[in-house]
């Protein structure tokens, strides 16, 4: 017998004889060289049965530990959500409630994690706004009350010192120039102080929430020309000719006149302070549902970031510019306060160098 031989192994199936039953298997071949006998061939064959069930044992074992993990991973997720994501999102909620106005809402504190800390801070935090804006709101209203009172109590004393202004602004003829002089500048100041107590006395009325619309029919070409004609003399004086442009057809509307006309007013004489001497355009529309009048200038307009504060009381956008009308700074502010329509309301104007309307 010679010592050479071709060995090989294949997987297959197994079947037993004796029960009928098939498996897997490995078969290992070889074949041996006798110089007698010749050629024989030599066969083993494995089966894998046993080993084909551990590994299926073993990928289900490792299918529900996989499974397992995975839902362990869910819970810890889950709790860490509860415990950490949960408090961010009931102080989100806390802080809206307090931007809404609700200034009662605080934060649950539980235990003395870092948690609990960030709610102490933010509850701290909400007790100092909300006595703050207290604070600011109890001001602002003995402040209200105070120019309230002001500007009736000066009513009457105004109302003398009126009387003896006309007296002698009529009878200045008689009087040495000097003198003649002075009653006209009485005249002048008076009529400013008028103003700006009336503008007092508006103001406080919206503050307190007692302005009353009186709507009545009323053609608004007849109001634009009127409010047109007594801001003429200033318009002349500042070089700004006012240009009308309205329909020939009456243009009728059921609001407060009176308060139309001083929002009319008060974005002209605003236009004309700003026009820087050139054209102002008045312009007055309307269709099946409403009516709208635009004051338009060509001025210098307003810096970056003026035009947020614009309405607010007493702001001017020059403090040193020379000013023909002693302004007060609240007429705007009035105008956007002011509603003289039934339904719609009136909309403020647009900052100077702009189109101011109201609708």
């Amino acid at each position: 017998m010679t010592n050479t031989s071709k060995e090989g192994y294949a997987y297959t199936h197994i079947r037993d004889e004796d029960t009928g039953s098939s498996g897997p298997g490995l078969a290992v071949g070889a074949s041996l060289n006798s110089n007698n006998a010749g050629v024989y061939e030599l066969y083993y064959l494995f089966p894998l049965q046993q080993e084909q069930d551990t590994l299926g044992l073993v990928r289900s074992t490792l299918a529900f530990a996989g499974l397992a993990l995975v839902l362990l991973l869910a819970a810890i997720a889950a709790l860490v959500t509860r415990q950490v994501v949960a408090p961010v999102r009931v102080a989100a909620r806390t802080a809206q409630s307090l931007t809404a106005g609700r200034l009662e809402e605080r934060m649950r504190v539980r235990g003395e994690d870092d948690l609990a800390k960030l709610a102490m801070s933010f509850n701290s935090m909400a007790d100092e706004l909300q006595r703050q804006i207290v604070q600011l709101e109890e001001l602002s209203r003995v402040q209200r009350q105070f120019v309230s009172d002001v500007s009736h109590e000066l009513r009457t004393p105004l109302t003398t010192v009126r009387m003896a202004a006309d007296l002698l602004h009529e009878n200045r003829a008689n009087f040495e120039p000097a003198v003649a002089r002075s009653a006209e500048l009485l005249q002048a100041q008076l009529d400013r102080f008028e103003a700006l107590l009336a503008d007092l006395l508006e103001i406080s009325r919206h503050d307190a929430g007692a302005v009353v619309l009186e709507p009545e029919p009323t053609d608004l070409r007849t109001l634009v020309d009127r409010v047109v004609l007594s801001c003429e003399p200033l318009a002349q004086r500042r070089g700004s000719p006012v240009r009308v442009r309205h329909r020939r057809r009456p243009v009728t509307a059921e609001v407060d006149s009176r308060r139309i006309e001083r929002i009319l007013r008060n974005l002209l004489v605003n236009a004309v302070e700003h026009g820087e001497g050139r054209e102002i355009v008045v312009r007055l529309g309307a269709d099946d549902d409403s009516v709208a009048v635009s004051i338009r200038d060509n001025g210098v307009g307003l810096q970056p970031g003026e035009a947020a504060v614009v309405f607010n009381r007493f702001w001017r956008a020059d403090p040193a510019r020379a000013r023909s009308t002693g302004g007060t700074g609240l007429g705007l502010s009035i105008a956007s306060r002011t509603r003289g329509c039934t339904e719609a309301g009136c909309r403020p104007g647009a900052p100077p160098g702009r189109e101011r309307s109201s609708g």
